[in-house]
């Protein structure tokens, strides 16, 4: 029986607590709101708990957030969380990581259907890879550390593929960008770039069985010190025809070809990325495309999930259809 769920996020919204209402049961849920770099407010959250789901992180995909930002909440944040569990006696701790730390590389070279032994030449050079991939390795090299108690944390680290369901904001932007294109999406990707998102609930429930793998000792011995890449059944699709997927049926249509070719597009990116540089000193400017996230969008990158369901059971609950209608 689960006597106390703790949420701890810089704000809550009433909604999710309500929703929450209907289905704890006896559960306590309790609300904690600040800043994960808040010593005090960490403490108390992890005081007298048995495991820690970090899956708090600041997301940037165009640039948009400082570095020093990106480091403090990603790297600092989780180093200071880790440290925490181990002064609290927190046996257990699962990091949200991200496909991002595994690639694609600035080459664009391809995995199709890899797996956590796939060699990769990675070469992250975005701000929100990078922290990601530090927060990662902080977390799995934790594994094994002693707990005031006497005991030993366990850690492991989830990378899900892009998550996608109801109220995902990229999804949001792209609606709102087709509904000011008259109804028309733009393909930002080519049709062969496949990459296998994975459905809110499936990495949700990845998550929980991994937590309740790490209350066996067997498992706990299998699973302490390892990532897992998290996918579902959702079919390998291109970015660009996922979103068409998922909003064709609220009428959207989408361009066969990319306004430009690659080649432009990627020089384009370039440009805009050393205008950035310039103009930084006098002018807040966020380019709305950079080569990692234009290379991102064009590099067939698909990862299976048979390691996580060997290791810890993990068994996709929402099957495509469901999963797209849900979205949509």
């Amino acid at each position: 029986k689960l006597s106390e769920i703790r949420l701890l996020d810089r704000k809550i919204k009433s909604e999710l607590i309500q929703s929450l209402d209907d289905c704890k049961g006896e559960t306590k849920v309790s609300v904690l709101e600040g800043d994960i770099r808040d010593r005090e407010l960490l403490r108390r959250a992890c005081k007298g708990a048995a495991l820690v789901f970090h899956t708090a992180s600041l997301i940037d995909v165009t640039g948009a957030v400082e570095y020093s930002e990106l480091y403090g909440v990603n790297v600092k944040g989780t180093q200071l969380l880790l440290e925490t569990c181990i002064q609290e006696n927190v046996a257990s701790f699962i990091y949200t990581s991200s496909i991002e730390v595994a690639g694609p590389n600035p080459h664009g070279d391809p995995i199709i259907n890899g797996n956590e032994d796939t060699p990769y030449s990675s070469c992250l050079k975005f701000s929100y890879s990078k922290t990601k991939y530090e927060a990662e390795q902080i977390c799995l090299q934790a594994s094994g550390e002693l707990l005031r108690n006497g005991g030993h944390l366990a850690t492991c680290a989830l990378r899900p593929m892009f998550i996608y369901g109801p109220g995902c904001r990229f999804t949001l932007d792209h609606l709102r960008n087709g509904i000011r294109n008259g109804n028309v999406l733009m393909r930002t990707s080519r049709r062969n770039a496949k990459v296998n998102p994975v459905y809110v609930g499936n990495a949700a429930l990845a998550h929980l069985q991994a937590g309740r793998a790490l209350k066996d000792s067997q498992k706990r011995a299998v699973m302490g010190g390892n990532f897992y890449y998290i996918s579902d059944d959702t079919p390998p699709i291109s970015y660009s025809d996922f979103n068409y997927a998922v909003l064709s049926p609220l009428g959207f249509r989408i361009k066969e070809r990319p306004i430009l070719p690659f080649s432009l597009l990627y020089l384009l990116a370039y440009l805009m990325e050393l205008l950035h540089v310039v103009l930084r000193p006098f002018l807040k400017f966020t380019p709305p495309l950079n080569r990692q996230l234009l290379t991102m969008l064009n590099t067939p990158f698909s990862f299976s999930y048979q390691k996580a369901h060997r290791d810890f059971g993990y068994c996709p609950r929402y099957d495509w259809e469901e999963a797209r209608k849900c979205t949509s």
